[in-house]
């Protein structure tokens, strides 16, 4: 049972007062939860602040920063009827005069705001505009009581279409008068040490910062918010992997034959790094202690033959082995790869995802219950209650980084004593491998099998926009197929799939039908259909979100476009290259960027160009962040986090690990009195699988 104490938090969020059916749309957007709760928008972080400390008077105003000015009002000009022109008013302090600019506001209302001979305060940025010096649309208008209640550091948070900032803030500090006081779960050596505020504190501070030092990732109100996520999520790995540990493992051997029939189909031999992945999986499989291993491996590595033949030695032991993706493309193309070599091994495979129905899901659980299935591939579909495996005994689930804990623990219930191999084509620095999987083996592939191409990468303007289109032309002329992507516009996903369409429908007015769209927003046959009509050459381009990041194989597509490439980590622009150079012949990779580039920006094209190595570039992609601007544009965050940033909280992650381990060895089921706070922890962070087996006692 959630402890009452939570009550409040996980309350819906249109029990705050203002927020109706029609606020509470965007909100869910933004959100990403629907029905969203008060718990999402209190942990909805900023992406930076303005300092309304800043009193400088017109004169001392430096152009396109923030400030406050106190000024006088001396009057109004209004724009004629019908024109496009601004109403302008006019006003001034001791030192100079300023133009403050409104396009199509109601006059009337504007007059009210700024009477002419009062003194107002303007908070909003100068701009030099034919030599005067004008504020276009304020931030705030306020009068002497408004600039008494005005913030001394105002946040700025990622907004939706549809949601004022006004709104947004409103809503928070509604939401902060319900955060209630919590008994700390924070060993208290640790907390003393460190000097955090309380958790009411902390969040209050976050939102409410008296000082610039108190906005930021760095401040000590969003550290030990951070701490918290992150202590959630190792004391949950450290529970489950210590449950796992004592309910012990099986020894799985298999006598070879399924893996030598696997082995003679291949068109090439392992890569020395294949064949060391294999032997440790192998010799893990064999132990009596369940089988916990993460498989990095790079772009076209080949993990999905180590999983496979990995696999086979549990079939070979007469016991099943499931394949879990996060997609149904992903699970699909899992299938393709593994289909021909499991024919020619005598190995029946079956795919379950969303798509499945009707009788023939129930011929497909049949088959499964009954063992005649040895390996299943699907998705999410896997962990339903109806999914019965006859004797299940090895289990991979790739992209792991996609899935939470708990969905990984369902999936090894369907056996006894499975063994888990989880996967991930993103190279991950060792910092995140510990903050994401915490202590568990690791192998990696950094070959490359035979065959594969390095990839021409080029960074160009959006300006030289219809020359890409044009050398597109000729690519596809000349029997070629190409890859065009576009990215996910953070502020709203209307516009996400408007950027999608509307480049498709651009380049279908100059190629035709050749042209093709997958997104997000598509059903899951529609984009398989998609796919298929690709990789079978039917059409030759493909305009996508990203979508397409992993998993999907079409040897004749040798040309990338990623289109405002500035928008994409490091990490994401590799995964996305991977998509062409699988073929014999020489692949492109165009990135095309809107000016003016950040120093960031600048350095992650760069050695982007330069490297194909995707463990250099998570190195790199980490540096890269690390020295990012703290207070400028929103940060990434680490996968499947809503606070820790991993450019910012790296001690804080070492901290946690070393608190959960500590706590775990002393208590290991949670059970001690002093160990209560640390369950309201666990249940406030929804960390499931240590929730539900908490609760399973």
């Amino acid at each position: 049972m959630r402890p009452a104490s939570l009550d409040p938090l996980f309350a819906p969020l249109d029990s705050l007062p203002g927020i109706g059916p029609k606020l509470l749309r965007p909100f869910a957007r933004l959100l990403g939860r629907d029905p969203p709760r008060v718990l999402d928008l209190l942990f909805h972080m900023p992406s930076q602040f303005v300092d309304r400390r800043a009193r400088p008077s017109i004169a001392e105003a430096i152009p396109e920063t923030d400030v406050t000015l106190e000024v006088h009002v001396e009057g109004h000009q209004h724009p004629p009827e019908g024109s496009r022109a601004p109403h302008r008013t006019y006003v001034s302090d001791a030192s100079g005069s300023l133009v403050v600019a409104h396009f199509k506001m109601d006059r009337a209302r504007l007059e009210h705001m700024l009477p002419v001979g009062s003194t107002r305060w303007l908070c909003g940025r100068i701009a030099l505009y034919d030599g005067m010096r004008q504020m276009t649309h304020p931030d705030r208008i306020l009068d002497a009581a408004g600039l008494a209640r005005l913030p001394p550091v105002e946040q700025v948070y990622p907004l939706v279409e549809g949601l004022a900032p006004g709104y947004l803030r409103r809503a928070i500090e509604a939401a902060l008068g319900r955060v209630p006081e919590l008994t700390e779960w924070i060993p208290p050596a640790l907390g003393a040490a460190q000097g955090w505020p309380a958790f009411r504190e902390a969040l209050t501070r976050i939102h409410r910062p008296q000082s610039p030092e108190e906005a930021v990732p760095t401040g000590a109100p969003w550290r030990r918010l951070a701490f918290d996520e992150l202590f959630a999520h190792q004391l949950t790995l450290a529970f489950v992997r210590s449950r796992e540990e004592r309910t012990g493992g099986r020894s799985t051997v298999g006598d070879g034959s399924l893996s030598r029939r696997i082995l003679a189909a291949l068109p090439f031999a392992l890569t020395g790094a294949q064949q060391q992945a294999l032997e440790a999986i192998r010799a893990d499989l064999a132990a009596e202690r369940r089988m916990l291993r993460l498989l990095q491996g790079d772009v076209g590595s080949g993990k999905t033959v180590v999983a496979l033949l990995a696999a086979a030695t549990a079939m070979e032991a007469g016991r099943q082995a499931a394949l879990m993706a996060p997609t149904e493309i992903l699970a699909r193309q899992h299938l393709e790869t593994i289909a021909p070599l499991a024919e020619a091994a005598g190995i029946r495979v079956a795919v379950l995802t969303g798509r499945e129905k009707g009788k023939a899901r129930a011929a497909l659980l049949d088959d499964l219950a009954a063992g005649r299935t040895q390996l299943l591939i699907g998705t999410h579909a896997l962990i339903q209650d109806d999914v019965a495996f006859q004797d299940l005994a090895f289990v991979v689930v790739d992209e792991q980084h996609r899935f939470g804990v708990e969905q990984r623990l369902a999936l090894a219930r369907k056996g006894q004593g499975v063994d888990m191999l989880v996967m991930t084509a993103t190279p991950i620095p060792r910092t995140l491998v510990l903050t994401l999987f915490g202590d568990m083996d690791s192998s990696e592939l950094r070959e490359k099998p035979p065959g594969r191409q390095e990839v021409d990468t080029r960074a160009l303007p959006m300006e030289r926009l219809d020359e890409v289109v044009a050398g597109v032309g000729r690519a596809l002329a000349k029997g070629a197929q190409a890859y065009w992507i576009c990215p996910l516009v953070e502020e709203s996903e209307a516009s996400d799939l408007t950027s999608v369409t509307e480049r498709f429908e651009d380049l279908k007015a100059h190629f035709g039908a050749k042209v093709d769209v997958v997104h997000g927003r598509m059903s899951g046959a529609a984009k398989d259909a998609a796919m298929a009509r690709f990789a079978s050459g039917e059409t030759r381009l493909l305009v996508s979100t990203t979508v397409i990041e992993v998993g999907v194989n079409v040897p004749n597509a040798t040309l990338m476009v990623i289109e405002h490439a500035e928008r994409f980590g490091l990490a994401q622009l590799h995964q996305l290259r991977g998509r062409v150079g699988r073929g014999e012949k020489a692949s492109t990779c165009l990135l095309l960027y809107r000016g003016p580039l950040s120093e960031t920006a600048k350095a992650r094209l760069s050695v982007l160009r330069e490297s194909q190595d995707g463990f250099r570039l998570a190195e790199e992609d980490l540096r890269l962040r690390g020295e990012g601007d703290v207070l400028g544009t929103r940060q990434s965050g680490m996968p499947g986090f809503r606070i820790a940033r991993q450019e910012f909280h790296g001690a804080e992650m070492e901290a946690a690990r070393a608190a959960a381990a500590a706590i775990i060895r002393e208590d290991p089921e949670l059970s001690a009195p002093e160990s209560e706070p640390l369950h309201t922890l666990l249940y406030l962070h929804e960390r499931d699988a240590a929730v539900r087996l908490l609760s399973a006692g």
